[in-house]
């Protein structure tokens, strides 16, 4: 009913919309899916495939009512690496794997959290991935001979250099044509698909001038087929499945990463809202079934997903028809695909990696100067020379310490006293110090999340006044929005110190959150439930009845109110006054 409910006053008008839409989105997903899957280190064919059969359940099944899925750039380092390291029938396991992963994360509804992906870790790995795709299209473009693929980036640049004079001039002319096409076309005639324009004028002119001189699709990957490939399940074992784990949950959660942050532009874009855990589960669909019939692993796109939006899509049927383009375009034009020059193809690759470099946002991070610069910097430096596992891995780790330690600074401890004016209703931190204080009561105001990261500093502040063994000790927790169990471990083992010696902890003002950890706990049994104050005033009264007429420990002689006037050096009348009433 949900999915009908996608549908809900179809007409006519609306089929009109998305016809024109898919029918767009499809021809400029053509070349994009054969480039992908070139880069990828597979046949392009394959790319056409994924294209069809994901990009059709993808629409279908996802939780975005305008995602467009298929192969994409992001995933390019990924699948050729584990093409160059495991080989093709690995990589469509490693597919398959990834969509059940997607697919477990949907049902278990962790849709949400790879939302809490920091910006900073996204920047830097897709500018990282950017700078991959960018730099192993530089061959191609330039028709450099005898080049080896490597996973690593020196590896590859050095390659380059090695066979910088095999330069072919007429691969350089053909790359040339397409790139002027890709960089003029958009400014004059933006409704035109300029990649597809520029693949055909460069395919045009190779073929007439230099046909023999530059490699083309059918000479390095033998003639496209004109149809699907047949239902094939790869040959699955318990060793390819281990050894493929890691490889696996790398492709789901950029998938899943990726899907979701185009679902995001789609929403603004629209002002509809995603059902992120529907998207996951119908991305792991689509790359359970895609590899089946030969396809990559696919995700949402958020260029097509954007230009399906602009062309007017009012339903995901445009990404079914998308879908169904691609397919007549196979069937009936495929051997005519293997004609388009690599060359032509380079340019096309680079212009995305471009696009999807967040050089803006990069840029913006890094002007800063906080943080959130390192944490870019270092994710896309190790997406670039070491590889996008590592990458994500550090980048996560020093987010979330730099998050840490940024939390912990917000954790403030002041000593505070009374206000007498005031009627114990009002405090003043400032009138705490050396000259100045009742050991009688002290008092704490705590601010900020009392968390593992903060646990030194509450230990080395308020846990301190231990020593100092005051009758009451007020703890003032009006500005904890926060406690973890640690948090919750130092304030018990104060309870517990306290009532190692007849001492009384009182607490005003305790939020949701932290009264909850101690109800989990168990610290709200330990502590008398008279104990805990709603307002700092209501605490004072009480610990001043508690004590009553006793004597403060500083003078021997006053009670903590009188105590708290005569350490005021600055009131010397009242002072004076206090003194000669008493009788010393």
């Amino acid at each position: 009913m949900k999915w009908m409910g996608r549908f809900a006053g179809y007409n006519a008008s609306a089929f009109r919309k998305d016809l024109l839409s898919g029918l767009i989105v499809g021809i400029i997903a053509i070349p994009l899916g054969m480039a992908f899957a070139i880069a990828s280190g597979v046949k392009p064919e394959y790319g056409l495939y994924t294209t069809i059969i994901a990009g059709v359940l993808i629409s279908l099944l996802g939780g975005s009512k305008f995602q467009i899925g298929g192969p994409t750039g992001a995933f390019i380092p990924i699948l050729f690496a584990i093409v160059m390291q495991y080989g093709y029938e690995n990589l469509l396991i490693a597919g398959m794997m990834a969509g059940l992963m997607l697919v477990l994360m949907g049902v278990f509804k962790l849709g949400a959290l790879i939302k809490f992906i920091p910006r900073p870790v996204t920047i830097g790995f897709t500018a990282g991935i950017a700078v991959i795709i960018f730099s192993g299209q530089i061959a191609n473009f330039l028709g450099l001979s005898g080049i080896e693929k490597h996973e690593d980036f020196w590896s590859n640049m050095k390659e380059i250099g090695v066979h910088i004079s095999t330069v072919n001039i007429y691969s350089l002319l053909t790359a040339g044509i397409c790139l002027v096409v890709l960089l003029l076309v958009p400014k004059f005639a933006p409704k035109v698909p300029a990649s597809l324009l520029g693949l055909f004028l460069s395919t045009v002119v190779a073929a007439l001038f230099f046909k023999d001189h530059v490699a083309t699709i059918g000479s390095t990957f033998g003639v496209i087929p004109g149809a699907l490939p047949q239902f094939h399940i790869p040959e699955i074992t318990w060793a390819r499945v281990v050894s493929l784990l890691q490889p696996a949950f790398v492709i789901a959660m950029l998938g899943g990463i990726e899907s979701l942050l185009s679902a995001v532009v789609a929403d603004g874009m629209t002002g509809s809202r995603h059902n992120s855990n529907r998207e996951l589960i119908g991305q792991g669909i689509a790359n359970m079934v895609t590899p089946l019939f030969g396809g990559i692993p696919a995700t949402g796109a958020i260029a097509r997903t954007a230009t399906n939006i602009k062309s007017g899509a009012v339903s995901p049927f445009s990404g079914v028809i998308h879908g169904v383009v691609v397919l007549l375009v196979l069937v009936l034009f495929a051997p005519y695909a293997s004609h388009i020059p690599l060359a032509s193809m380079a340019p096309v690759l680079m212009l995305v990696a471009w696009n999807m470099s967040e050089r803006r946002s990069f840029i913006h991070v890094m002007k800063t100067k906080t943080s959130d610069s390192l944490v870019l910097l270092i994710t896309f430096l190790l997406t670039v020379f070491t590889s996008l596992t590592t990458a994500v891995e550090v980048g996560l780790i020093l987010a979330v310490l730099l998050f840490v330690k940024r939390m912990s600074e917000m954790l403030k401890v002041a000593k505070v006293l009374p206000d007498p004016d005031h009627k114990h209703e009002k405090v003043m931190a400032h009138m705490v110090h050396e000259g100045h204080n009742c050991p009688q009561i002290s008092m704490y105001t705590i601010e900020g999340p009392l968390f593992f990261g903060a646990a030194d500093l509450f230990e080395k502040s308020v846990m301190d006044s231990i020593h100092q063994r005051p009758g009451i000790l007020l703890l003032r927790m009006g500005k904890v929005p926060f406690m973890d169990t640690t948090g919750e471990a130092n304030l018990a083992s104060l309870v517990k110190h306290f009532e190692r010696y007849g001492g009384m902890i009182l607490f005003s003002g305790v939020q949701a959150q932290p009264l909850e950890m101690m109800r989990k706990t168990g610290l709200m049994e330990r502590i008398h439930p008279d104990h805990m104050f709603e307002h700092t005033g209501e605490a004072i009264n009480y610990a001043l009845q508690h004590l009553n007429h006793q004597k403060c420990l500083g003078c021997k002689h006053f009670a903590f109110r009188e105590c708290a006037v005569l350490s005021r050096e600055d009131n010397v009348a009242e002072r004076q006054s206090l003194l000669e009433s008493t009788s010393i």
